[in-house]
Formats: C-alpha cells, structure tokens, sequence
C-alpha cells in the first residue's frame, strides 16, 4: 500500500509540475485520466503497484474500452496466464499486452476506428508504454523532445492490429517509416501512415462497389484491389506479338484483368488467372518502339494457359516505380495462392492468407503517400513477396501453414478462450473494416478465425522463424557488400586478381607436370612408388580423408591463431592502365581467340562423327580395335588395377627408360589424328517465307 501511495504521489507532482505536457499541451483524450489518477482517491483502488504510470493510464484505458474494472482485468490475466507468463520479471509486461490485445479487439470493431484520433493516440501510447511497463523502469518522459517509439515495441503492438503491421513484414515497414527520423518512430509518422490506410481502404471499397465488378468477378466474390489506365496521363499499354493496345487493367484478389479501350467504352476483359495453377510466370520486361528492347516499365505475364506471353507496359517519363508496385502486388496474389495451392489450405484458413496479402497490399498504398519512392522496396512490404526473397522464406510458410492447421482443428474450443491471450486475425481485421474477401466470408456456419499470431508474453514460432531468417538474411547481405567491394573494372585487372587467386594451384599443377616430366627423376621415382603402393593397397580413401582433415584442421588453427584481426587482403600487382583503343583491340583478341577454341572444337567434333559413320574406313577400323581392347580391359580387370595402369601410364610416360618410345607414339597418334577427314557440313540460309515474330 506504501508503494502504491508513494506512486500516486509521484503522479500527482507530475500533473502539477506538466511533466505530461506531451499529452497535456494539446487536450489529449489522455487529459481527463491523467487529472482523475492524480487526484481522486478512487483512482488509488484501480492503480497496479507493478506497472509503470504511464502503463497505468494506458490499462486504465483499456478498461474503459472494456467496461470491465482494472481489478477483474487483473483477475482474469491471473487465471488464463501460465506461471512463466506471471513471473514477476515479467508480469508488468505481459499483463500490459494482455490488457493492449483484449481492448485493441474491441476497439476495432467501430467502424471508422482509424479516422479516430483517440484510437490512434492509444495505439502509438500502448507502444511507449510497453517500452517502459514496470513501476521500476526509467523515466523517459521529456518535455523538450517528441517521443518515439522504438522497433521492438513496434513489432509487440503494431502487429496486433493487422491492418498496422504484420510479423513477417513488421521490421521492414519500421525501416520505410523512420527513413528519416535516425530509426525512432515518431507519432507525426505514424499518424501519417494511419491517414494514408483510411485512404486505402476508402479506395478499395469504393472500386469493389462500383460498376468495375463485372459478374465473372462476382461468382467468385472477387473484390478489386488497385486499378490502373483510367486518367489518359498515365495509360496502360497491353502488347501480344506485334498488338498493342491502351486499356484499363485491374487486379483483384483472385485475378488480372485488362479491358481494351475502345471509342468511350471498354472492351471485354481479358482474364489472366493468378489463383490456378498454370505455371505462371510474373516478371519485370523490356519494352520499345517496332520491339526494340529499350524501357524498363513494363511486367511480362505467361502461363500454360496462354499461347504466346503478355506484355503490360506503364510508361512514365522518369524511373520505373509505377511498373515496380505493379509487379510486386501481382506476384504478392500470385504467390499467396501458390502458397494455398501447395499447402492444400481451405475454408476458413484460406480466406485469413487471402486476408493478410489484401492487408499487405493496402499498406503498400499507404507507404507510398509518406515514403520517397526510390527508397522504398514495395516487394519487403509484402508478406508473400518476402517470403519469395528471404532465405530460409519456405520455412516461414511452412510454419504458416502448419500454425493454420492447428487453428483449423482447434477453432471451436479456442474462439472464446483463447482471444485474450492473443492478438485478432487478419481475417477478423477486414471484417471489421467493412468488407470480406474469398468465398467463405459471409457462411456463418463457417465462423471466424479468433485469434492472430501474437501471443500474450511469448514468441510464436512464426516469430521466432522470422527472426532466424532475418539474421540469415543480414548474413548474406553482409556477404554480398564483401562481394559487390572486391569486384574490379576491365578484363586485364580481373585476369591479374584471378591469377593471383589461382597462384596456390597453378604451383601444385606445376609440381605435378615436373614429376610427370621426370624433371628431377629422384623425387619423380619417390612419387610414383609411394602413389602406386597406396593405390595397389588401396588407401586412396584414407588419402583423401586425410586430406580434408588438413585442410580442416588449418582453418581451425587459422582462426584461433587471428584472434579476430581482419583477414588479410589479397595483393595484387594491378596492370598499366588501357586506353579505350587498347581495351577494343583487347576484347576483339579474346572473340578471335575464343572463335579458334570453337573452331578446334567443331574440327574434333566433325572428325569424331567422320570415325563413327567410317568415312575413313582405316582410322575407324584402328578406332573400333581399340575400343575392343578397352572394353575387354575394363571386363577383366578390377578397377584398381586400372587406376593403378593408368596412373604408372600418366606419370612414367616421360621417365628416361620411356620417353624416346613416348614422343614416337606421339607423333604417329598425331598423324594418324590428322589424316581423318571432317564430315562435311552444308550451311543453310533462312527461308524468306517463314513467320517472323
């Protein structure tokens, strides 16, 4: 009581001295609250010793919304919390998120909940609260400096309103909103991005009940997303083969559609199906004038249902953004049902991945209002999108998938129980904000999915899959930085780097040739005697293991002997310097010298094709004996007998006893080579009748 006293004390000498002019300046709805904690002495039985004021007023908050005492709030999290989530490290938290997820699926279902600057308010306040929970936590509160909000408080509330954020994608949407606020989150930002929804979804519903829902949308209760080619400005250009034509195009949660523009009216769409699986490929593409390759603004679509690809192009006069949002909310639908596809997801759980990819979209919507263009990645925003990227993306939707199994079967049970200790679903989410996508929406003998994928005081698989591919991903971004800093201009200076890479086996290789050109016959004696015994005793295994085991144990002494210092950087002599003339005549060198290597290639390839047919009946009757005895080698002899015969063959060849009979072998081998005439070949030109696309 003491502790409780002594906070309510503090509180009050806060109030008076406008510590709370954050809040206070402006006559937030905070106002009142804040005035009554300070001074009523009912406020004494409602306040909670292990919370934080701040955490106070927002659970006093939420109990309002509730209509339900701060004292039974606390009851109720006594009885549905496990013992961990209890513990007292952690109660002031935990019980914070309960409170935040119980009123926020209260709050969400009034309709316009996000043109509500109170509900606004209170989200981005449950965020700093959760920042600070308990009583003993440091005070942050400074009059002469905004508030913000930092990452991992965002990443607690913000998904807990899916419309806000989402767990896949909630690190990133944090990124495009601080771009420029140095990675805190400030309420003027946010508030922003919460405009920019209402807008979103004001747009979204406005083009589902308009007249652009045809009724081959409406059998499948498809709900247009974003619409394109209606302002002359900015036309939408359809190109199949050598056809191009202005039009209208529109995406909806199930499809593409593009309706050539006719005099005033529109033609009947063209359907490109993203929901079946027809092998479809979405991708970025080239466009120009008379099918010249030069702009990049354009989003090639092909499946097996289509007999040639199409091409839908968005001119702007600078960069290529239209085309980029384009592309990646296309693929975000194509990719969530690929992802209902594979994992074989129905009812209920399949319009919640409907639900989380319209969300997704709606967002990306909003960024673009607050958000510099060039700087933000429209497919990082997008939860299927990422998946796609991420390394290790499967196993999120893997978990996904498994997580929509269980919530399937435990549905019934859970609807009731389960949603204080979790956050709402997407599903919910859009039924809330006036409209459903998918099929099942509108059956009430189908429910509703209770629950999201925040939980109460725990990290959810998903969660903590998410994080595991985030950090692979950060490693592999910092692999490439390495990457993208050690490559080199002209083809000189990456000859002289890999040269200088290669240096430790171009030496081994120089080894090798001097012991098969017997160039010191000791240590060439030595090698073949000690080679042939491993071979015959057959080690060649235990060769090699040992080998590796080297090679092991070097990297191991390697990096315990750096003791973290830098690696030590590859010093290469770089070349004098080529002027545009020399580098010309450099690149024309290497084409003649790689045209000779196909040249030669081609000689041998039409000599072996003379031997086979026997246009030269001696050299294909030599060939054919040899190739008997090689075969009847082959049958008789174990194979390490001839591993050990062709390795005396390679390494003896040169050895004094061998090396005059070598050389005259050699030399017949080459004549007999070069006595065998090429198949000839007859070079055809295109017929000038044939179809050119």
């Amino acid at each position: 009581m003491a502790t409780t006293s002594k906070a309510i004390n503090m509180l009050e000498g806060l109030v008076r001295e406008g510590s709370f002019k954050w809040l206070l300046s402006k006559r937030s709805f905070f106002d009142e609250e804040f005035e009554e904690m300070g001074r009523s002495p009912s406020s004494r039985t409602n306040w909670i010793a292990e919370l934080s004021p701040v955490a106070n007023m927002i659970v006093r908050r939420c109990s309002k919304i509730l209509c339900t005492p701060v004292t039974v709030l606390q009851e109720s999290f006594n009885v549905e919390a496990s013992d961990s989530i209890k513990h007292p490290s952690r109660y002031a938290r935990n019980f914070l998120e309960y409170c935040c997820f119980r009123a926020l699926a209260v709050s969400v279902q009034v309709s316009g909940h996000l043109t509500d600057k109170k509900f606004r308010r209170l989200t981005f306040d449950m965020m700093l609260a959760w920042e600070i929970p308990a009583a003993k936590s440091e005070p942050f509160v400074n009059v002469e400096e905004d508030l913000t909000v930092g990452l991992e408080a965002f990443s607690r509330i913000a998904p807990s309103i899916p419309i806000i954020a989402n767990v896949v994608i909630c690190e990133n949407l944090f990124e495009a909103l601080t771009l420029s606020t140095g990675g805190r989150l400030q309420f003027s930002v946010y508030d922003k991005y919460l405009n920019g929804l209402e807008r979103a979804i004001k747009k979204t519903k406005s083009q589902s009940d308009s007249s652009l829902l045809s009724a081959a949308r409406q059998s499948r209760r498809e709900k247009i997303l974003e619409v394109d080619g209606t302002v002359t400005t900015q036309p939408v250009l359809e190109h199949i083969g050598v056809s191009t034509w202005p039009g209208r195009l529109i995406l909806t949660d199930h499809a593409l559609y593009f309706e050539a523009l006719r005099v005033v009216s529109y033609d009947k769409p063209k359907v490109y199906d993203l929901s079946d699986d027809l092998k479809q490929i979405v991708k970025p593409e080239l466009t120009g004038p008379w099918g010249t390759r030069l702009f990049d603004k354009a989003v090639l679509y092909k499946s097996i249902s289509l007999s040639e690809p199409v091409v839908i192009e968005f001119p702007e006069l600078k960069g290529h953004s239209r085309r980029d949002y384009w592309l990646a909310i296309i693929q975000e639908i194509l990719f969530v049902h690929r992802f209902i596809n594979k994992y074989k997801i129905r009812g209920v759980e399949r319009d919640e991945a409907l639900s989380k990819a319209v969300l997704g979209i709606l967002r990306v919507q909003a960024i673009q209002e607050i958000s510099s263009v060039n700087l933000v990645q429209y497919e990082t925003l997008l939860m299927f999108n990422l998946c796609d990227q991420l390394p290790g993306g499967d196993l999120i939707l893997e978990t996904i998938a498994s997580m929509s199994s269980v919530r399937a079967t435990e549905r019934p049970n859970n609807f009731k129980a389960g949603a204080g200790m979790h956050s709402i679903s997407a599903l919910t989410m859009v039924s809330n904000l006036g409209f459903a996508f998918g099929t099942n929406s509108s059956d009430p003998s189908d429910g509703e999915l209770a629950v999201g994928e925040i939980a109460v005081g725990e990290m959810s698989s998903l969660e903590r899959v998410v994080k595991k591919c985030r950090n692979s991903y950060k490693k592999a971004i910092m692999a490439q930085e390495t990457v993208d800093g050690v490559k080199v201009e002209g083809i000189d200076t990456n000859l002289a780097v890999m040269k200088e890479l290669l240096h430790p086996v171009t030496e081994v290789g120089k080894c090798l040739l001097s012991l098969a050109y017997w160039e010191d016959p000791v240590k060439s004696l030595v090698f073949n005697l000690i080679s042939s015994y491993i071979i015959w005793r057959g080690w060649l295994g235990y060769v090699f293991g040992a080998t590796l085991i080297l090679f092991a144990i070097f990297m191991v002494l390697t990096r315990f002997c750096s003791g973290g210092q830098p690696v030590s950087e590859v010093k290469v002599i770089a070349p004098p310097p080529m002027n545009t003339m020399e580098q010309l005549l450099a690149v024309q060198n290497a084409v003649s010298q790689a045209e000779q290597v196909i040249q030669d290639g081609n000689v041998v390839l039409l000599k072996l094709r003379a031997l086979l047919l026997s246009i030269f009946p001696q050299a294909s009757d030599k060939l054919a004996m040899a190739l008997l005895c090689m075969a009847l080698v082959l049958v008789v002899l174990p194979g390490k007998y001839i591993f050990l015969i062709s390795f005396l063959e390679m390494f003896t060849r040169y050895s004094p006893l061998r090396r005059e009979s070598t050389e005259r072998w050699f030399r017949r081998l080459r004549e007999w080579w070069f006595s065998i005439p090429a198949a000839p070949v007859l070079l055809e030109s295109e017929k000038d009748d044939k179809k050119k696309k």
